[in-house]
């Protein structure tokens, strides 16, 4: 057996360990105040410089409000939308991270998305659909950024729809990091006009399935399309990561 290196870790990521632990068990709460830069060195028994680099990680994360020399010491801060769209943002766009990943990753989170709001969807929901799905078609008239703008508060409604702010940040993120590694292949299909009616027609099918309160076809929907518009640009030995969550839709 071959081991290898081990790497070191540093002391002011010690630090953000032990403060990261005290607000996720709620020991440190929202609002309260961690002790200031001198009490921090002494209690960690480190130097001035490493809870500074501690504090601006923390502060970076979202997870505290820092000022040097803040007689009050830094914030604790309430978790954030903002502060886990950052980490979901920074993971998902990982080199190690490919677009059958990310693809597979969608099309699991869609399909549940979609069969929560169809079963959930208030009559609100309904009408913000009814919106977004009228400023699609007429987005065909006047053009794919029109166009492409609706289907985003389309999609947007429906993580709303879930009740499940986790789920609404997931999405976005992900929906937002594929069309990034595919925009420019998009930007240059040769028949957009017939892609965007296709995609119209789908969001129509969706729309009445989450109308009628029908989760399993709505679910069914939304991965087949995933799979139908977006595994052409996965390579070929690599769509197998997509076939189970494709081949649950074509038996529900």
């Amino acid at each position: 057996m071959r081991f290898e290196p081990v790497a070191t870790v540093r002391a002011y990521e010690r630090v953000v360990q032990q403060i990261e632990e005290g607000v996720f068990s709620g020991l440190l709460k929202p609002g309260e105040r961690l002790p200031g830069e001198r009490e921090l060195m002494t209690q960690f028994g480190v130097s001035r410089s490493t809870i500074r680099e501690a504090l601006r990680v923390l502060q970076a994360a979202d997870m505290i409000r820092s000022k040097p020399g803040d007689p009050r010491g830094p914030e604790v801060l309430a978790a954030s939308p903002v502060a886990l769209h950052k980490s979901m943002h920074r993971l998902a766009r990982a080199d190690h991270l490919g677009l059958a990943e990310l693809l597979q990753f969608r099309m699991a989170l869609d399909g549940s998305a979609h069969l929560l709001a169809a079963k959930l969807r208030t009559d609100e929901n309904l009408a913000d659909l009814d919106v977004a799905f009228a400023a699609m078609r007429a987005g065909l008239d006047v053009g794919y950024a029109e166009f492409s703008r609706a289907d985003v508060a389309f999609h947007e409604t429906i993580a709303r729809a879930t009740g499940n702010p986790l789920l609404v940040v997931c999405l976005e993120v992900v929906r937002g990091v594929v069309l990034e590694q595919i925009e420019e292949r998009l930007a240059h299909a040769q028949d957009r006009p017939t892609l965007m009616r296709t995609w119209l027609t789908h969001h129509g099918e969706v729309l009445q399935a989450i109308r009628d309160a029908d989760g399993i076809l709505a679910s069914k929907l939304a991965r087949r399309a995933l799979y139908d518009n977006y595994a052409e640009y996965v390579p070929l030995n690599e769509r197998a990561l997509l076939q189970p969550l494709l081949e649950e839709a074509d038996i529900a």
